[in-house]
């Protein structure tokens, strides 16, 4: 898992890693967790529609991150790796377009972050599956290493409560399935 973000951000400020083991094969779990809603997450779903535009409740999480302003940096059968650019910390939500993963690899304005967000799953050896998630934020500069630092402070003891909730609901509706 942890290598699938090395070549987009090696060299993070904040790492973020959950995982969840469910009852069921990969596929049944990555299923599961694609039809998760932002509306089914009651924190992580109003957190995302606060600072991301344009989103909707019912709007699953796989399709927020192969939208604006995420990029898909790459995709497989069983994981999602997206990507965005910008000042994470301001209330203006006003994330650049980027074009694609070159320009993401490229990207350095002054007083930015860039964003990676992995996604995926895979088969445990007592045959049951994990689905994990990992986010990695690097700043461009001093000035942006700085403000992520005053906001993490703020953010970073509620991340655990608020990151891992899609994945619980994803291994539940998984086992039930």
């Amino acid at each position: 898992m942890t290598d699938v973000l090395d070549q987009w951000l090696p060299d993070p400020v904040i790492r973020s890693r959950h995982r969840r083991a469910a009852e069921a094969t990969p596929e049944a779990l990555w299923e599961a967790a694609k039809s998760v809603r932002l509306e089914e997450t009651r924190r992580l779903g109003r957190l995302v529609g606060w600072r991301i535009p344009g989103v909707r409740g019912e709007q699953t999480y796989h399709e927020l991150f192969r939208a604006y302003p995420f990029n898909v940096l790459e995709e497989s059968d069983e994981r999602l790796v997206s990507g965005l650019c910008g000042r994470i910390w301001t209330l203006a939500r006003d994330y650049p377009r980027l074009d694609g993963p070159g320009a993401f690899a490229e990207w350095d304005e002054g007083g930015t972050v860039r964003v990676a967000f992995a996604h995926g799953v895979e088969a445990l050896e007592d045959g049951r599956a994990e689905l994990w998630s990992e986010a990695r934020v690097q700043p461009v500069d001093t000035s942006a290493r700085l403000r992520l630092k005053a906001v993490w402070a703020v953010v970073g003891p509620f991340e655990r409560l608020v990151g891992a909730e899609p994945l619980a609901l994803a291994a539940r509706r998984a086992e039930t399935a």
